[in-house]
């Protein structure tokens, strides 16, 4: 299949509640949508998709750079697309992958993997995974009400829940912990500390736990090279998620590792996301996809590829509701923007001419 138009657009969308990142707060996301047409050959087979690359960067509701996350930034993707793009546009779709292999930036790589995919219809057959784990954390926005309306509505179908701890006092984490179980005692806990103690604090916090409740705790600690000591010392098994981030990762078997949590669009193209499962699950270790805040377009990829790469496992994609308006894909809001209503940032089709030579050159070549 040919590439015949490639359309860049950027969304901002505001955000109803503030929504964690670490310990930060952000009110909006913003992000990229590329649009890709592709043709198979001559009259022929005709596909069109769209798949969102939003770096999980930026600035949070103090003005301060969101870290920990993304290490590119959402200008730095835009250049590299606005570039590459005039480059793409007339060239077979495999193209795609091997730019995703060169790119430097993980949420473009993702991206265009993601793309190659759809274009293949590789999602359409695939049924989303509607279940998630719902994410609950103390609202800075909020009245406490909202949090506690939210744990009374879960669905009795509900049987885990992400908390996010090492954000506020311990006091009141463990209050809100003991809460949740209070109003549904059958509840396991995902806890996600994003690195916020150090092992001292980790101890004495999971000392107050009822550990039975608990399935793991992502990155207890500030130096990850403790939780190996906080698993010794407490019992209670890790998962790892920032620690994927880092550009030098290698998966190693550790004692009390139990979940990787996999951020597509912080860790690459999905060949890297496949084998990085694979090597995972061969050592026993579970794999959880989980967002890094997308829109609803790109929740739902995320709910197609969970379904592909980790069928056995509810992804993490609790997100959503924080979102005042849905783009592209309607998960059920008031309002859905479409490609119309962004902002276009470069929009590149190949004339006709080139489109027939170019198709007809590929006719015969095409694969399954």
């Amino acid at each position: 299949m040919i590439l015949t138009s490639l359309n860049l657009y950027q969304y901002r969308l505001p955000l109803d509640v503030l929504l964690p990142v670490g310990k930060q707060r952000i009110d909006h996301r913003a992000g990229l949508v590329l649009q890709a047409s592709a043709s198979a050959n001559v009259g022929g087979e005709h596909r069109q998709v769209e798949v969102e690359i939003a770096p999980l960067s930026g600035i949070d509701v103090d003005e301060q750079a969101l870290m920990g996350f993304s290490r590119e930034t959402l200008t730095q993707v835009q250049t590299a697309l606005t570039g590459l793009l005039p480059q793409l546009c007339g060239q077979h779709i495999d193209t795609l992958l091997e730019c995703a292999e060169q790119s430097p930036y993980p949420s473009l790589a993702f991206g265009l993997s993601l793309l190659h995919a759809k274009l293949m219809g590789k999602l359409d057959a695939i049924r989303p995974q509607t279940a998630t784990v719902p994410l609950i954390y103390h609202p800075t926005d909020a009245s406490k009400d909202l949090l506690d309306s939210k744990i009374a509505a879960l669905g009795r179908n509900v049987r885990s829940v992400k908390v996010k701890v090492a954000q506020t006092s311990i006091e009141d984490e463990l209050s809100l912990i003991y809460g949740i179980l209070r109003t549904r005692p059958d509840l396991k806990l995902r806890l996600d500390a994003n690195r916020g103690f150090t092992l001292e604090q980790a101890i004495e916090f999971a000392a107050c736990l009822p550990l039975e409740t608990i399935e793991y705790i992502e990155e207890p600690c500030l130096n990850p090279h403790d939780n190996h000591e906080f698993y010794q010392a407490i019992g209670i098994p890790y998962a790892l998620d920032e620690s994927l981030n880092d550009p030098e990762y290698q998966f190693v078997m550790q004692n009390g590792l139990t979940a990787l949590v996999i951020k597509p669009m912080l860790l690459g193209s999905i060949e890297k996301l496949a084998n990085l499962i694979d090597t995972a699950q061969s050592y026993g270790v579970r794999c959880i996809i989980s967002s890094s805040l997308e829109s609803s377009l790109g929740i739902n990829d995320l709910a197609h590829l969970a379904a592909i790469l980790t069928p056995d496992e509810i992804p993490g994609l609790d997100t959503l509701s924080a979102f005042s308006q849905d783009l592209v894909v309607s998960s059920g809001k008031k309002y859905c923007l479409t490609l119309a209503q962004l902002e276009p940032i470069a929009l590149h089709v190949i004339d006709s001419t080139q489109q027939n030579d170019d198709a007809a050159k590929s006719e015969g070549n095409e694969f399954v």
